[in-house]
């Protein structure tokens, strides 16, 4: 694998880590800017909205430009959102700041996952896209944990001053490890990467993205509670338990990565259905410590075993121009972030347990597996399709038609 790789998985870690640190940073924000909890929660929309509304905008203006420059430029805006997160004077400021941040982070992904693919053989572009990821998961071992303590002993600004060094040193990874000779797209243009987006196998894939990642963010949006009322574990001890969630979604991620090399669909099948058996077994795994413990590693390796055969599935369906998708594909991540939060709050609202999100969950892991069934017949279709037309001709064709009579 090239060394190449290293630079986009020190842009991953730093998006990462920005993502989720707010969640551990909430209440010092809240105190400090006098603000409720409730209210600093919009600080975390903020940048989940930057990423929907920034993934398919800038994938798009930047269509025809250097992808080496790209990636570098999508850095310096994150740098940039982030000092200013630092430096917001107050509510809506900080607000404005976190939205800044968000609008890199799908862009970098999805131009970022093609020219991953772009610098290694077509056996290995699976694994590539794993290893890319592989900062993002990395983050919620080490990076959430570590910013999280800078903030709360040195003061959460400081939180956002450590993230722009990091994307400081992903800016020079990046001009250094990325090759000059992988550095431009295809001239398709904003019209092409438009036009790829209009195919129905991108859209299922797409629409498979939502409803697997969906399932996730439906039962982890709430594990903190499943963790304190039904397993018993002390306030203190969830901040260890979600690095064990951060350890299972590398393991996933990795693990997804090689299998989809061999078997893309076998890989996102497998994965989904593996989702579906723990969300369900949720209930009864949250009985006890240990078995909570082993529910979250289980969580995180599932979930994240479909995260490359995503990308990689939503890039083959436009290959022609697959910035674009790819970068929506990160905005559909983030749309899986917000539904299954919400389907999930449904299930909590309705008074059906504290556990009832992850069997929501196992219901959209379900439908996932429905999105990704009815893509596998439309491919099946298309491919059929040429050839039955090729039959077609052929048995109009006379035996001798070809023969020269003069």
């Amino acid at each position: 694998m090239p060394l190449a790789l290293l630079a986009l998985a020190v842009g991953a870690f730093g998006l990462g880590t920005t993502e989720f640190v707010m969640m551990g940073l909430l209440p010092d924000v809240a105190d400090d800017l006098g603000i409720s909890i409730p209210t600093a929660g919009h600080l975390v929309s903020a940048y989940a909205l930057g990423v929907v509304i920034g993934a398919p905008l800038l994938a798009a203006v930047t269509a025809r430009m250097s992808r080496r420059k790209v990636l570098i430029g999508l850095m310096g805006l994150f740098v940039v959102g982030n000092a200013a997160s630092a430096f917001a004077p107050g509510e809506y400021a900080l607000l404005a700041a976190r939205f800044v941040s968000g609008l890199p982070h799908g862009a970098f992904f999805g131009v970022g996952a093609v020219v991953a693919t772009g610098l290694v053989a077509p056996e290995r572009k699976a694994r590539s896209v794993s290893l890319m990821f592989l900062g993002l998961t990395l983050a919620n071992i080490a990076g959430v944990p570590v910013a999280t303590l800078m903030g709360q002993h040195l003061g959460w600004r400081a939180t956002f001053l450590g993230v722009s060094a990091i994307g400081l040193a992903a800016i020079a990874s990046l001009a250094l490890l990325i090759p000059h000779d992988h550095n431009h797209a295809p001239r398709v243009g904003l019209r092409g990467e438009v036009a790829a987006l209009r195919s129905l196998p991108v859209w299922l894939a797409l629409g498979t993205t939502v409803a697997g990642f969906g399932a996730l963010f439906a039962a982890y949006s709430y594990i903190t509670p499943m963790l304190t009322d039904a397993a018993g574990y002390a306030d203190s001890s969830v901040t260890v338990l979600l690095a064990l969630f951060g350890v299972g979604a590398t393991a996933g991620n990795l693990l997804g990565g090689r299998l989809a090399d061999h078997s893309l669909r076998g890989t996102l099948f497998g994965g989904l259905t593996s989702l579906v058996v723990v969300l369900a077994l949720f209930p009864a795994l949250m009985s006890t410590q240990w078995s909570a413990a082993l529910a979250v590693v289980l969580l995180g390796t599932a979930a994240f075993v479909t995260g490359s055969p995503l990308q990689l599935m939503v890039m083959e369906k436009a290959s022609a121009a697959p910035s674009l998708a790819s970068s929506a594909n990160q905005a559909a991540f983030n749309l899986a972030n917000a539904g299954g939060a919400w389907i999930g709050g449904l299930a909590l609202a309705a008074g059906l347990g504290v556990t009832s999100p992850a069997l929501t969950g196992a219901g959209l892991a379900v439908l996932g597996l429905g999105v990704a069934a009815v893509a596998t017949v439309v491919d099946r279709r298309r491919v059929a399709a040429p050839a039955s037309r090729e039959r077609l001709v052929a048995s109009h064709v006379p035996e001798h038609a070809e023969t020269v009579h003069h």
